[in-house]
């Protein structure tokens, strides 16, 4: 259900972008648009492992650093039938992690120092099961190509402080149409990636409970980086970043409304899934 929900919300931003590309920049302008996005979006795909690596100040670590911890990385990777990633630590008291790389052979995982001392080790294994899952489903991927859409419609929107608004392909072009896309189309091409987010995030829920075995590991685990992430701010986490997490970084809380704007679900409802699945 969630592969196609993600297949149907790709679609919709393939859709969005078409119209405004037609409405604001023409064919031409369409095609500037989405070849700046996917220039930037390509240098994000192969070299973003090394600058988010990077940017938490993640130290990789051997087997003789860590040995539960990599061999807890190394059996589950085993189980999912992967290459054996590369294993970082992030020094930071939030309890967290993420995996970073652009397809399994270049893949990483990074967990906080935080989540070392919260979690048990079976609740450990959850986690990193989901973010194996994330390795498995090519997510980095997925979210590169919608980033890139994404990126493309607002370079459009861009355009059209440039461009005589409706001077697109169509013979009938209106600019009250052309801007009211203006407008709407970044916020709504926003919207659609981060349901895509949400969406990967439940996937990577059901696969790293399957590799792990123990779903209510992950929902005990979930329970606890979801109190530790609002009692422990990461100081250094940005909104660009925010989706790799297995929590979001951020302490607000995301009920309602807020759920729109916010790039993992609900944990509530993340928990209440795993929880049937162990039923």
């Amino acid at each position: 259900m969630n592969i196609l929900r993600t297949t149907f919300l790709m679609a919709l931003l393939i859709v969005l972008f078409v119209l405004a590309g037609q409405l604001i920049g023409g064919q031409s302008g369409m095609t500037i648009a989405f070849i700046l996005a996917l220039g930037m979006n390509f240098f994000s795909y192969w070299f973003s492992d090394k600058m988010v690596l990077k940017l938490y100040n993640a130290q990789e670590i051997k087997q003789d650093d860590a040995p539960q911890l990599w061999e807890v990385v190394a059996q589950l990777a085993q189980r999912a039938k992967l290459p054996m990633p590369r294993v970082y630590v992030i020094p930071s008291d939030q309890p967290n992690a993420f995996a970073t790389g652009r397809n399994p052979k270049h893949a990483a995982v990074a967990v906080t120092t935080g989540i070392l001392e919260i979690l048990d080790w079976e609740e450990i294994a959850g986690v990193l099961g989901h973010e194996l899952a994330h390795v498995k489903h090519y997510d980095i991927l997925t979210s590169t190509i919608a980033a890139t859409i994404a990126g493309a419609i607002t370079y459009l929107a861009q355009l059209a402080y440039w461009l005589p608004l409706g001077r697109g392909d169509s013979r009938n072009g209106n600019p009250f149409v052309a801007l009211l896309l203006l407008i709407t189309a970044p916020f709504a091409a926003m919207l659609i990636q981060m349901a895509i987010s949400r969406s990967r995030e439940f996937e990577a829920d059901a696969g790293g409970a399957k590799v792990s075995g123990n779903p209510l590991a992950l929902a005990n685990a979930l329970r606890k980086l979801e109190a530790g992430a609002r009692k422990i701010p990461m100081d250094n986490a940005t909104p660009a970043t925010a989706h790799l997490f297995q929590v979001s970084p951020f302490s607000s809380a995301r009920n309602g409304i807020n759920n729109l704007f916010s790039t993992h679900p609900s944990t509530e409802e993340r928990i209440r899934r795993l929880e049937a699945m162990a039923r």
